[in-house]
């Protein structure tokens, strides 16, 4: 007798019960990688419009990137599943421990093991790429740095995810350190010019935070978990949403209008209206349940945002 599969929704993904690829490819959440990725393309695109691009740091960059977003994900489910802040009442998409498909001792070795290979994946494009000591050291340094951050956003006795500064901490790792790092790991140097769209990239990144809390607000509220939102409400939130889009764009115009020599490099003005539909949408909305279906939009706006952007500068 054919016995019928196990089958599950985790993180928006339907999964068979009984693969453990499955499991963990879905707890992995594989949308959340390009976002992630967008960082290190627009570095890799800055580095190429200024004459200094490099296939082999832009994959090391890519595979460093793509396992401390991994990590962070495992760090995330772990740290809100021995928080108790993943409930029954959770608007988001259910995780895999929520099903029971994996326990918090799994998901604990999980952080050891992508750990270490993100941390090997690190010293792999420090070790081909820097060209000095301080770069050595300083280098080394960050990406231990970013390795503790992606596992203490929600783990430990005083996780910073839970005191609001999940925002800040977005701003940097995803804006800045993923697009600064990426440019001087090429280029060896870095023009205050480039500090513009970094901060529009991290901005980007943080409206796509913004959402998700936004949608959990009520749940974070119960669990102890201090977000921004949760400090300083939902309609503040909603007006928060708009400057991060506004000043995202502006970031990105302003760089153009001194770098950019063709109107057509300004191809990232597409995404414009579609960024100022899905903001007036989030504005207008305050059942935190509608906002459900925005955050893809969002992560895919702002990924789409990234992509224009880079393509300008090869124009």
């Amino acid at each position: 007798m054919k016995v019928k599969a196990q089958k599950f929704v985790v993180n928006g993904i339907t999964m068979n019960k009984n693969s453990t690829f499955s499991i963990w490819f879905s707890t992995a959440r594989p949308k959340t990688l390009p976002l992630a990725l967008a960082s290190i393309l627009v570095g890799s695109a800055l580095a190429y419009w200024a004459g200094h691009f490099d296939w082999m740091t832009t994959l090391l960059a890519l595979l460093t990137t793509t396992l401390l977003q991994i990590l962070s994900n495992f760090a995330n489910d772990y740290g809100d599943h021995i928080k108790g802040s993943d409930t029954a009442e959770r608007i988001g998409p259910k995780r895999a421990i929520q099903h029971g498909a994996i326990n918090g001792e799994q998901l604990k070795k999980s952080l050891y093991i992508v750990g270490a290979l993100s941390f090997l994946s690190g010293v792999s494009l420090i070790a081909y790429a820097y060209q000095s000591l301080q770069d050595l050291v300083v280098f080394l340094s960050l990406g231990i740095i970013a390795i503790i951050a992606a596992i203490t956003y929600t783990v430990g006795k005083k996780p910073y995810g839970y005191l609001g500064l999940g925002d800040i901490s977005v701003l940097i790792f995803f804006g800045f350190l993923a697009v600064l790092g990426t440019f001087y790991l090429q280029a060896h140097s870095v023009p205050l010019l480039i500090y513009l769209p970094a901060l529009g990239c991290g901005l980007l990144s943080v409206a796509v935070l913004n959402i998700n809390n936004l949608r959990d607000i009520e749940q974070d509220r119960k669990a102890g978990k201090t977000t921004l939102i949760v400090r300083i409400g939902s309609q503040n939130g909603r007006c928060y949403h708009l400057v991060l889009l506004v000043l995202a764009v502006l970031s990105y115009f302003i760089f153009g209008l001194f770098a950019f020599q063709h109107w057509y490099s300004f191809v990232f003005l597409l995404a414009v209206p579609l960024l100022a539909k899905h903001g007036y949408f989030v504005y207008q909305h305050k059942d935190p349940s509608e906002l459900r279906p925005i955050l893809g939009q969002m992560a895919g706006l702002a990924l789409l945002t990234n992509v224009l952007f880079s393509m300008g500068l090869a124009f």
